[in-house]
C-alpha cells in the first residue's frame, strides 16, 4: 500500500489532519487500534476554543456542532462561597467558549472522512514504524488485530496515537527530552441525568477541594470532584459524591445543584507532559503523543487541532511548492504555543486545587490569586485570552 502521509491514530488529531490534507488534495491513510464503535463511544469532555470552532466550520464539518453545541460567553470562578463571572465574550472582543463533547467531534470527522472516500483502518494490531529517518518511512500493522502483516509506504508519518502509542518511542531516547509533572490529586468525574444547574461552567475552589460543573446536553450534565491521586472509585458512593458536590459548590446566595441519576463515574489522573522534539526524520508527533495537559485549562483537543494545522500547512507547502521550511520548524512553532498552554493549565490547576501540602500562607496566596484575577480587568483579560485560545503563530 502506498500513500503520501501515513497517520497513526483516529483521534481528533489524526482525523483533523487527514481531512485538512484531503482539502488540499494530499492523500493519507489512517490506522487505529480501536474499533469505530470504541472511538465514537468513549465519552470525553470537549471545551473548544474559538479557533477550533472556526477550523471545524472552515473544513465543512461543523454543522452539527453549531446546532448542538453550547456557546458560552463566560465562566464562573467560585471561592469563599461567592461566584465571580469572567466575561470571556466581552474581554476577547466577541469570542465564545463552545462546549461540544470530543466523541461528537470524532463522529463528525469520521463521517466526513468516510463520505469523502478516506481510508481508515480500525481495530488494527502490531503497529510498528520503520525507516522514519529516511526518505521512505513505512508503517506495518495487522488488520483486525491478527490478520496478515501489511505495510504502508509513505512520504511522511504523523504520529497521532496518544501518550501510549508506538510513535513517540520511534524517536530515539538519545534525541528526545521529556518533561513531566504528576499532580498529587485526580478528578472523579460523573455523568448525571439532570437538567443544567448552570448555563456556564463553574470552577470552584473549596477548603475540601476543587469541583467543576459542566454540561453535555439539556438532559445530561458532567460534574467533577478533586480526589486523592491514590483514591479508588469504589470508595465513592452516589450519596457521598452528591454530599461532597453540594459542600464544595454551595454559595452564600443559595445556589442549588440539581441532582439526578448518576449513570457513569470514574477517576482520571492529572499530569503535564511535553516531548521535545516533536519530529524526527519524516516522523511528526501531534496531540497527546507529544504533550498532555491537566484538564483544568481545557486545552487537550485544542492543542491537537493547533498541531495539525501547522503540520498540514507544512505538508501543503512541501507538496505544492517543494518548500520544507515550515516542516523543519514544526517543533519550534508548536512548542511555543504548547508551553504557553502548559503554563496556563498549570496556573488554573494550582490556583483551583487544594494541595495536602499547602501551608496556611500558601492557602492565603491561592485565595489572593483568585481575588486578583476576578477583580482586576487586566488579569481577567489575560485569563480570558488564554482560556479562549491564543492565536496561531507561524
Amino acid at each position: 500500500m502506498r500513500t503520501q502521509v501515513g497517520i497513526i491514530g483516529a483521534g481528533p488529531a489524526g482525523l483533523l489532519l487527514s481531512h485538512l490534507l484531503y482539502l488540499q488534495g494530499i492523500e493519507s491513510v489512517i490506522i487505529e487500534s480501536r474499533t469505530r464503535e470504541e472511538i465514537e463511544g468513549t465519552i470525553r469532555a470537549g471545551v473548544l476554543e474559538q479557533g477550533t470552532v472556526d477550523l471545524m466550520n472552515q473544513m465543512g464539518v461543523g454543522v452539527r456542532m453549531m446546532k448542538e453545541g453550547h456557546f458560552h460567553e463566560g465562566f464562573e470562578l467560585r471561592f469563599n462561597g461567592t461566584g465571580h463571572r469572567v466575561n470571556v465574550h466581552e474581554l476577547t472582543g466577541g469570542k465564545y467558549v463552545t462546549v461540544y463533547a470530543q466523541h461528537e467531534v470524532i463522529k463528525d470527522l469520521v463521517a466526513a472522512r468516510l463520505q469523502a472516500g478516506g481510508q481508515i483502518y480500525f481495530n488494527v494490531g502490531d503497529v510498528s514504524l520503520h525507516d522514519v529517518d529516511t526518505s521512505a518511512p513505512k508503517i506495518r500493522f495487522r488488520p483486525n488485530k491478527d490478520g496478515e502483516l501489511q505495510e504502508i509506504a509513505c512520504d511522511y508519518i504523523a504520529g497521532c496515537d496518544g501518550f501510549h502509542g508506538p510513535s513517540r518511542p520511534a524517536i530515539p531516547q538519545s534525541v528526545r527530552k521529556e518533561y513531566q509533572k504528576i499532580y498529587p490529586f485526580s478528578w472523579l468525574g460523573v455523568l448525571v441525568e439532570a437538567p443544567p444547574s448552570s448555563h456556564e461552567l463553574i470552577y470552584a475552589n473549596h477548603e475540601q477541594g476543587f469541583a467543576l460543573v459542566s454540561t453535555r446536553s439539556p438532559q445530561i450534565q458532567r460534574l467533577y470532584l478533586q480526589v486523592d491521586a491514590k483514591d479508588h472509585i469504589d470508595n465513592w458512593s452516589d450519596d457521598r459524591i452528591w454530599s461532597e458536590l453540594h459542600t464544595r459548590l454551595e454559595t452564600k446566595d443559595g445556589f442549588k445543584l440539581i441532582e439526578g441519576p448518576i449513570f457513569q463515574k470514574g477517576i482520571v489522573s492529572m499530569r503535564s507532559f511535553v516531548c521535545d522534539p516533536m519530529q524526527y526524520g519524516r516522523l511528526f508527533l501531534a496531540g497527546d503523543a507529544a504533550h498532555i495537559v491537566p484538564p483544568t485549562g481545557a486545552k487537550g483537543l485544542n492543542l491537537a487541532a493547533a498541531d495539525v494545522q501547522v503540520l498540514a500547512r507544512g505538508l501543503e507547502a512541501f507538496y505544492k511548492a517543494g518548500k520544507t521550511d515550515i516542516l523543519n520548524r514544526y517543533t519550534e512553532i508548536c512548542l511555543r504555543r504548547i508551553w504557553k498552554a502548559e503554563r496556563f493549565s498549570w496556573f488554573m490547576t494550582t490556583m483551583l486545587h487544594r494541595d495536602i501540602g499547602h501551608t496556611p500562607f500558601e492557602r492565603g496566596i491561592q485565595l489572593a490569586e483568585l481575588d486578583y484575577v476576578t477583580s482586576s480587568r487586566a488579569a481577567s483579560t489575560s485569563l480570558a485570552e488564554n482560556y479562549i485560545g491564543l492565536p496561531m503563530e507561524f
